[in-house]
């Protein structure tokens, strides 16, 4: 598990976005207009016990999603957080919790010190992929690759994206597999494919 100080910075960082969030969900509760009132409602999809609403960023709706406490952690530690929230658009395939602890125990403990930053950041960063690519863009990519996608990352390195009894897998540099479990979690700046395995960059 995540050690208790990086838990109490999620916990704060949480309170903040999410009060951020509640005063604009009031707001748009109190609208009385007509116009407003026949705006119409966000198509959203639940990930983590939480709906993630395609008006808020990365960042907000992963802080939303129960399955997500550790990279949301993880993303703080390194420093990314601003980055996430910018304009974007960005491409996360996003392990959960279960992904993380499918890694050598003490890892995460490790990899959050600051000591540790430049190897936690070139980990997640590998997660990240330039632009918005829906579940349909990996799709043609993967038939126009003659059956796979070479996708390059913002940390630098190449995800390999196949199709494998109907579901999308993505392949790091080592051969680790990680199959994506929910696709298409619209954010405002950009697109989350939730993953079931922690994908590793090459070694520097």
């Amino acid at each position: 598990m995540i050690g208790n100080k990086w838990i109490a910075a999620l916990a704060a960082g949480s309170a903040l976005l999410m009060s951020g969030c509640a005063m604009n969900d009031m707001n748009s509760d109190n609208a009385s207009s007509p116009m407003a009132s026949a705006m119409p409602a966000e198509r959203t999809v639940m990930v983590g016990g939480a709906q993630m609403y395609p008006s808020r960023n990365i960042v907000q709706n992963a802080m939303n999603s129960r399955d997500h406490t550790t990279l949301v952690a993880a993303v703080q530690a390194a420093g990314l957080v601003d980055t996430l929230s910018g304009p974007g658009p960005f491409t996360v395939f996003a392990p959960t919790n279960a992904a993380f602890n499918k890694l050598p125990a003490g890892t995460v403990d490790t990899l959050v010190m600051p000591a540790n930053r430049p190897t936690l950041t070139r980990i997640l960063t590998y997660h990240v992929v330039p632009g918005r690519l829906t579940a349909a863009d990996l799709a043609q990519r993967i038939r126009a690759g003659n059956g796979r996608a070479m996708l390059t990352t913002v940390q630098g390195a190449t995800l390999t994206v196949t199709q494998v009894g109907g579901n999308v897998v993505v392949t790091d540099a080592a051969g680790g597999a990680s199959t994506v479990t929910i696709a298409d979690v619209m954010q405002s700046n950009g697109v989350i494919h939730v993953v079931d395995t922690v994908l590793m960059p090459p070694q520097a």
